[in-house]
């Protein structure tokens, strides 16, 4: 017994001790750190781990299956459950001899899940942009991508190719990150200008849309808000003479006419960066019921190296940089007026790539995100290194920075009587800060979303929350995943009520994003099912779509698919009509 409670003590302090990433170093926490409180706490701690299995098999090319094929079912697939599950991601790697660098560079494969009365069919297709088409048509890399720059045609002189970088880089419309929804109609996306239509039911790709063409932007996010009208907001830069703005985008709920895409959008307001020449990357943003906030981070975009990165032979992420003297800073705007708050709320420098939720309650706002202490995680998605095996995979995976979900209380109503030099949140419940500095600058210090078993399991990323019902408002549970390796193995559920988790784990399997359908009679939160697609690397065709009761996180059912996938990015659920 004694043994027992000894060993019990001795790996939650291995847990809380083991080791402390910075900027890709590893060092032992300082003394006046080693114990911070819970609101000020460097969530940085992180089982060391050896023996990773290689996932190389997950970013390797496939082939599309353009025909739906029956699934084995094992369990129970709820006969309730009856839609597309959707998903989007890279599937294809290399034309020819000439291969791609990074992650997001590979082509989007579409996938349908096809939920019937109890049964599953599955099937993919590559989505047809013209970056997927030029490529195949020449078997080369021809479009440049994130992380790739095409190369010169091999059949043209010395000096042709020379002359070849003066030219305008090509804009990609490989829209590999997200499907969307906009007036009723479903997309992918990824982070230009470009979007495609495509066809929820069998994946065909339909019509090449582009933002800049109805507004004065030069790409959007692949994570768009909606509101219960169908109302959508949007995110995107615009680049001009002055410099960059950010700009948050309307789109309305309804069609004038059938053909109609992105009518009628218009820029709600635009916010002014730091820097103008050295904008933030953003991935996502964040709504509550009145406003929409930008989270203007330390990742920022060198925009003189982007636009001369062909002239320069460089890729397009070369110039992406973490600035960790930056704060972070919120910015918000009302969503009905336009207005953005002169009042501005930092932090210390952390980085996001999504939210949780955010909502309003007794005048302030609490905005939930997943955080990491540094800005790397963009250049640590090569492909090379999410293909490495043995000690050089462990390296890697243990010099990595890890997210972990935070929240932040911003006040609303600041007003040149509100006191400066002390906390301002005045919720019990809540153990974050926010200090008003001077008469436009509020400083914030998060708390967080979680206990110290997360740290078990790597950090969440990848949230997910009853959308329909909760998002913008006052919730309970949300849902990711785990990551004990470079992509998510274990599912999570948080509940912020005692910040208590639940887990699907086994070993060697990796699931995707966490997707939560709502059963029909439902009254709870959590009265559902989670849909996630979980990959085997050590088992050819080991693929399949689990179903997750989403109280308890135990398995009620998976459909075996006799196909390969690779590891891909955002899903959506597309209930059928």
């Amino acid at each position: 017994m004694i043994r027992r409670l000894q060993d019990a003590v001795a790996r939650r302090w291995r847990i809380k001790m083991a080791c402390v990433v910075k900027h890709e170093l590893c060092s032992e926490l300082p003394a006046d750190e080693a114990e911070p409180s819970d609101n000020s706490k460097v969530q940085k701690c992180f089982l060391m781990l050896k023996g990773l299995e290689t996932i190389a098999p997950l970013v390797h090319s496939v082939e599309e299956t353009p025909v739906p094929i029956s699934t084995e079912v094992q369990g129970i697939i709820p006969t309730w459950i009856n839609g597309n599950f959707l998903r989007n991601g890279p599937g294809k790697f290399e034309f020819g001899n000439t291969h791609y660098n990074h992650w997001f560079d590979g082509m989007a494969l579409l996938h349908n899940f096809k939920i019937e009365k109890g049964q599953v069919t599955y099937m993919s297709r590559f989505l047809r942009s013209d970056a997927y088409k030029k490529n195949s048509e020449r078997d080369r890399i021809v479009m440049s991508e994130f992380g790739t720059l095409n190369m010169p045609d091999p059949c043209k002189s010395f000096f042709q190719r020379f002359l070849s970088r003066f030219e305008k880089m090509e804009v990609t419309d490989n829209a590999s990150v997200s499907f969307v929804k906009c007036k009723g109609d479903y997309y992918v996306s990824t982070e230009t200008n470009f979007m495609h239509k495509v066809n929820p039911e069998n994946l065909e790709t339909l019509e090449k849309v582009d933002w800049s063409k109805f507004i004065a932007v030069n790409g959007a996010t692949a994570h768009p808000h909606y509101e219960p009208d169908g109302t959508t907001y949007n995110m995107g830069n615009s680049y001009g003479n002055k410099g960059a703005l950010y700009n948050i985008i309307k789109v309305p709920p309804e069609k004038t006419d059938p053909k109609d895409t992105l009518q009628g959008a218009v820029i709600l307001c635009s916010i002014v960066p730091a820097n103008k020449s050295h904008p933030s990357y953003y991935h996502s943003f964040a709504i509550s019921e009145n406003y929409v906030v930008f989270i203007e981070q330390p990742i920022k975009m060198d925009l003189l190296k982007i636009v001369t990165c062909k002239l320069r032979g460089k890729a397009l992420c070369e110039g992406i940089y973490w600035d960790p003297k930056q704060e972070t800073v919120f910015h918000l705007a009302d969503k009905r007026t336009g207005e953005v708050s002169s009042v501005k709320y930092h932090t210390k420098a952390f980085s996001t790539f999504h939210q949780i939720n955010a909502f309003e309650e007794d005048g302030f706002l609490m905005l939930d995100m997943c955080c990491a202490d540094d800005g790397q995680a963009i250049k640590n998605f090569l492909i090379q290194n999410l293909r490495k095996s043995g000690d050089a995979l462990d390296e890697m995976y243990n010099t990595l920075c890890r997210v972990f979900p935070r929240r932040f209380v911003l006040p609303i109503n600041v007003t040149s009587e509100t006191p400066t030099g002390q906390n301002l949140n005045t919720r019990s419940s809540s153990k974050a800060t926010c200090v008003k500095m001077s008469k436009f600058k509020v400083f914030c210090q998060h708390e967080d979303l979680h206990g110290d078993n997360l740290y078990e399991y790597g950090g969440l990323e990848f949230p997910q929350i009853n959308y329909s019902k909760c998002n913008t408002q006052p919730y309970r549970y949300f849902y990711g995943c785990g990551f004990r390796h470079l992509v998510g193995d274990s599912v999570l559920k948080m509940d912020l009520k005692d910040k208590t988790l639940k887990v699907w784990y086994q070993k060697g399997f990796y699931p995707s994003e966490p997707v939560f359908v709502p059963s029909p009679d439902a009254v709870e939160e959590d009265d559902g099912v989670i849909l996630t697609v979980v990959l085997t690397p050590s088992q050819d065709k080991g693929t399949f779509l689990l179903v997750l009761d989403a109280k308890t996180l135990e398995e009620v059912g998976r459909a075996n698919v006799p196909v390969n996938m690779p590891y891909g990015f955002h899903g959506i659920f597309n209930p059928s009509s």
